[in-house]
């Protein structure tokens, strides 16, 4: 039988069809894992089999908003209401990393109670897409978007502001969201003064801009630590790490340490002991 002489035409034209139609969405497989990050590009979730963080007790300086996050997060794995959180302020203070010491503190207390799910910032537009898998499911999630923030011209702002709170579906009953941003509205301030340039109704363009942090319930502020705040945390992870350090040189070098990068913060007394712990006996 002779071959229909459009029809290499019409193969090339499916496949071309195929390649840029929308992926296919796969079923959500929540009992993978107890973490995972959202592939926007497959619409799936990748399993993390280790979470990269620290324990609850390493972080110091922050008894007051730990204890907020850890009931918050504890009540909303039992199946109680709760808020979503954004962790806002200082850089290293350790926002991201009291997230997952939370989630990891919360499993060790009622083991896979709680998924950890962590969505980029350039795929909050597919988050309806990501709510959507999961609220068939039993399990509870924590959805986490670190370094969350919006710049002039980026509408997708709206897309969460729906999903937290306002849209018609809203957030699914077993989801959960937390955000860290050093801006505590999410927006630049040159975005929202030129809001109040430009606009015929100042007030309500602002309102509207600003309007996306009230979404969240529970608004956690990390400011510059202190000297003793920074010196207690490099105390704290030299203890973990069993280094032997006589605490006058100890102190020295953690302060020269902090004077050299010109902050004080959790990150820094990290990165100190890293060090500490990397030279040995050199």
């Amino acid at each position: 039988m002779t071959e229909h002489p459009l029809a290499p035409v019409l193969t090339r034209l499916a496949d071309a069809l195929e390649r840029v139609a929308p992926p296919r969405e796969h079923p959500i497989d929540l009992d993978a894992a107890d973490a995972f990050v959202w592939e926007a590009q497959s619409l799936d979730l990748r399993p993390v089999a280790t979470v990269a963080g620290v324990d609850l007790d390493l972080l110091v300086g922050i008894d007051r908003v730990r204890d907020i996050l850890l009931a918050n997060t504890l009540r909303f794995a039992a199946g109680r209401p709760a808020n979503n959180a954004l962790l806002w302020g200082a850089r290293g203070m350790g926002k991201s990393s009291l997230i997952k010491a939370v989630h990891r503190e919360v499993d060790r207390r009622t083991p896979r109670a709680l998924a950890l799910i962590e969505i980029h910032r350039e795929d909050i537009e597919t988050l309806p897409r990501l709510l959507h898998g999961l609220q068939a499911g039993a399990r509870r999630c924590l959805l986490f978007c670190d370094d969350l923030s919006f710049d002039l011209g980026d509408a997708s702002y709206k897309s969460l502001k729906a999903v937290l709170e306002g849209g018609i579906e809203g957030r699914p009953d077993n989801v959960l969201f937390y955000a860290t941003s050093n801006r505590r509205h999410l927006m630049p301030r040159e975005m929202i003064e030129n809001e109040r340039e430009r606009a015929i109704h100042p007030g309500e363009a602002v309102e509207e801009k600003v309007s996306l942090s009230d979404r969240f319930g529970l608004w956690l502020g990390f400011h510059p630590c202190s000297q003793d705040d920074y010196l207690e945390m490099v105390r704290g992870y030299v203890r973990r790490f069993d280094l032997t350090v006589a605490p006058e040189a100890l102190r020295r070098e953690a302060l020269e340490w902090a004077q050299a990068r010109g902050a004080r913060s959790g990150r820094v007394a990290w990165q100190f002991v890293q060090d500490l712990a990397g030279r040995g006996d050199d």
